[in-house]
């Protein structure tokens, strides 16, 4: 996946240390296009390791996180979607690359609305992008399920890990 050029810039300075990051997960939704009854998710496969994700990514410095979530979904899948809440606030535990870089994430995980485009791997980072009934999601992470479950649940306050 590409390292976004501030976090290189920060690299430069900083070496392996740990880095403290901002991230978005866009949990986006749709009608069922054959039974608006019911409701669609846009999930990714992930080209680095084959996992089923919702979108995610990195908040470049300065970018509303909103408007790094809906960023994301289109360079990654070709479509366009908007935020209707955020959904879901938690830290994700420290963790190293392989390249022996550390960093730790806030996740700041939206429930977004589809407004147009068919799913697409957009720029690589993805193998695949496409829709599943949110009653017959594939495989996903422990972590990647709370996401798409904060995302689906009905409008109300946002949750934050106590």
């Amino acid at each position: 996946m590409p390292t976004p050029d501030f976090v290189l810039d920060l690299r430069e300075k900083i070496g392996h240390d740990l880095l403290w990051l901002s991230g978005v997960s866009a949990v986006v939704l749709r009608p069922d296009p054959d039974d608006a009854a019911r409701q669609q998710v846009l999930l990714v496969r992930r080209a680095d390791n084959g996992a089923w994700t919702p979108v995610t990514g990195i908040i470049d410095p300065g970018e509303e996180p909103a408007v790094a979530g809906a960023r994301e979904v289109l360079e990654e899948t070709e479509v366009v979607a908007v935020a209707e809440r955020l959904a879901w606030v938690h830290t994700l535990p420290p963790m190293q690359y392989a390249n022996g870089d550390r960093s730790q994430y806030l996740d700041l995980t939206f429930r977004f609305r589809w407004v147009s485009g068919e799913p697409g791997p957009g720029d690589g980072e993805n193998s695949e992008a496409r829709w599943f009934d949110v009653t017959a999601l594939p495989e996903m992470s422990e972590e990647m399920q709370a996401r798409v479950r904060h995302g689906l649940a009905d409008d109300g306050p946002t949750a934050f890990t106590r």
